[in-house]
Parts: structure tokens; sequence; C-alpha cells
């Protein structure tokens, strides 16, 4: 198949960035600097929410109109997809290194990266779980072309609580049908595919009860809701998504019956990071539309759980710390912001105010700060009941 060229690739080796970072822990400890590759991509994604983003931030946010030409833009520079693998048309990006990407769209349109970055918490499932035809076949074409995908699990009465979902797939010969609603779904109204997780054993355990399916978006039985008119983020394409008896074939079934709950968690330690990314990147847009205000700390905790998920090492502790820390220096950050203007923060004229009103969601999206907390809370327990030090972590 003919793939994607994109000015990334010249800034990688083989496809894949030569990361800075060893890969396994060194014994003097680990260093926070950036390879010249990293650099270059750094520089590559600060030029484009420069010249790209910041420009139609503010109509994006007035109409609510969803980026596709910035979308488009952004896929053919290799911003967009970034962790999938080099042999499916990717980059083949760590997510120390997409956090570096990350980071810098924020900065222009936290709503316009949330678009770009939905594809990975879509794609984050095959990347983690997929079988080789499953990625050949929707990984691939994200690759081929710039196309959208979306990560659908939250339900109307069931955002964090996974075990309430009520979206159910039943076996009927060699195929699934889907019956549910999900809600506040990502990309939904632009997606190709969908990454659904729906109940499919009624009388087993949470960690068992739940498979995830790719989904056509084109499959008969699917219906969208509205366009839903948010806060912030106004440029995200957030819809609710129906799902009446649609037929899925086993063949699109990820993992396994019963996985679907274990490999939704586990997206979410490739992508919680990166949210805290984009926590810090909005933080530093309030910083310098205002004054210098400290971001510095969740930066580095949003790069420390990057690395040690890039290296293999159990990372579900730090990503939920980087992700609630990020998530208050950026709402901080932006209501310092517009205090520091007085009236005209208040104001539509000056974009502070759409800073504040972006950042709200990084405390409720991919985990609630309360959710990450219980998650923070319960890692401390661990560590004090077998008497490890938090300084070396989980």
């Amino acid at each position: 198949m003919l793939r994607t060229t994109n000015l990334l690739r010249s800034v990688t080796k083989q496809g894949t960035l030569v990361r800075a970072f060893s890969s396994a822990p060194s014994s003097e400890g680990l260093s926070f600097a950036l390879s010249d590759e990293q650099k270059s991509i750094q520089d590559l994604a600060r030029k484009f929410a420069k010249e790209e983003i910041i420009p139609v931030a503010a109509e994006h946010d007035r109409t609510g109109a969803y980026p596709t030409e910035v979308i488009k833009k952004a896929w053919e520079l290799g911003l967009v997809n970034t962790h999938i693998e080099s042999k499916y048309g990717g980059n083949e990006l760590g997510v120390l290194d997409s956090a570096l990407i990350t980071e810098e769209l924020a900065f222009g349109c936290t709503g316009i990266q949330t678009a770009i970055e939905a594809n990975n918490l879509a794609e984050a499932p095959l990347v983690v779980a997929g079988s080789d035809a499953q990625k050949q076949k929707y990984l691939g074409r994200m690759t081929e072309s710039p196309l959208m995908a979306s990560y659908a699990v939250t339900e109307p009465g069931s955002g964090s609580d996974v075990a309430g979902l009520r979206t159910t797939a039943v076996k009927k010969g060699d195929d699934w049908v889907i019956n549910g609603q999900k809600m506040w779904i990502t990309n939904s109204g632009h997606a190709n595919w969908f990454f659904v997780l729906a109940r499919t054993d009624m009388d087993a355990s949470t960690g068992k009860a739940f498979s995830g399916f790719i989904v056509d978006a084109d499959t008969p039985g699917i219906q969208l809701g509205r366009k839903e008119i948010n806060m912030g983020q106004r440029a995200s394409d957030t819809r609710g998504v129906t799902f009446e008896d649609v037929v899925v074939s086993n063949d699109n079934l990820l993992g396994g019956p019963g996985q679907g709950f274990k490999i939704a968690m586990n997206a979410f330690d490739v992508t919680r990071p990166l949210i805290g990314a984009a926590a810090v990147g909005l933080a530093r847009r309030a910083m310098e539309e205002a004054t210098q205000i400290g971001i510095e700390s969740a930066r580095m905790m949003v790069y420390r759980s990057a690395w040690l998920r890039d290296n293999n090492i159990q990372n579900t502790w730090h990503a939920s710390i980087a992700k609630s820390l990020a998530s208050d220096v950026a709402n901080k950050s932006a209501a310092d912001a517009v205090q520091i203007f007085g009236g005209n923060g208040f104001n539509t004229e000056y974009p502070v105010e759409k800073l504040m009103r972006d950042a709200k969601i990084f405390q409720i999206y991919e985990g609630t700060s309360q959710i990450q907390r219980l998650i923070i809370s319960r890692g401390l327990a661990n560590m004090a009941k077998s008497g490890a030090s938090a300084l070396g972590g989980l």
C-alpha cells in the first residue's frame, strides 16, 4: 500500500524517532534533555500551532466549526496518529514524543488539539491489543488518508463509572449485535470508525464483563446526535451516539470476549499523560498571555509518566498524577490570567476567557480529577503496606 509521506519523517530515522532517553532506566537517573530529533519535532509542532492554529482558534471557538482543514494540514506533517507503528505507515512515536507535540498544539487551541488527540485515544486500544489484520485494516487507513476515529465508552448515566455501562453486545452466529447509547463522544460526527466498549457478560465482574469492538461508522443502525454546544473546546465535535441492532463481525472483536475493560484502561495509560501535556500547553499559553505562572512541576510529571510507559514500566499511578496535577495547574493558570487582565479578561476580545472555558474539561474527561485522586491514594496506600518509597514509584 502507498503510505503518506510527511515532514515528520525528515526528523526521524527509519521511521522511528530516536529518543534521548535510554531503552532502560539509567543507574544515574533520568535525563530530561531532549534529543535533536525531539527538538525538531517540538519546533515543527510549535511552528504549526503559531502559523495554522492560533490565527483561526477564536473563529472556530465562536462558530464551533470543525477544524477540518487544520487537521488535514497537521496530518500531512505527521502530527496526527502519532502512535501508529511504522509497518502500518505511522511514525511510531513514543508517549513522550507525542506529549511534546500535544503540548504545542494545545498551546494554540485545546479544542483543535482535542479533535486531533481523539484519534490517538481511539487508536490506542488497537495499538495495545489489535491483531495484525485489524491494525492493517484500521490503523493503515488512518495513515493513508486524513480520517478521524472515536473512542465510544462514556454513556449518559456513567462516565468514569465504567461498571455502570449499559450498552450490550450479544453474540449471534459469527457476529455481535450491539445496542445502547454513548454520550460525549469526541469526533463522532466525523469518525470513520469507533472503538466501542460493550457489556458481553451480564453476570461477570467488571474486569471480565465487557468486550471491545471496532465498528465502522457507516454500519447500519448507528445514529448520531446533535453537536453539543459546550462551555469550552468548541472546535471539538462532541455528540451522543446510539447503536440500534448494529451488527459487527467477530473479526472486529479486540483481544477476546471479556477483555474490553482491560484494553480500555490500558489505553488510558497511553493517553492520560497526553491529556496532562495538553493541560500544560494551555497553562503555558495562559502564562504567556498574562505573566509568569509556575507550570514546570506539571510538565515534569507528564514527562516522567510518558517515559515510564515508553520503557514498559507500569505508569498508571504516575499517569493519574500527571493528568490530575496538570489539569489543576491549567485551570489555576487560566483563572489567574483572567484575573490579571481584570475586566478585559472577562471579555471575548481577549484570548484568556477562552482559555478559562477550555481548561475546565481537563478536570473531567478521561477520568475526573476525583477518580485520579482515588487512583493516587490507592497507590500511596499500597506503597505504605509494602514499605515502598513514593520516590521509587510503583
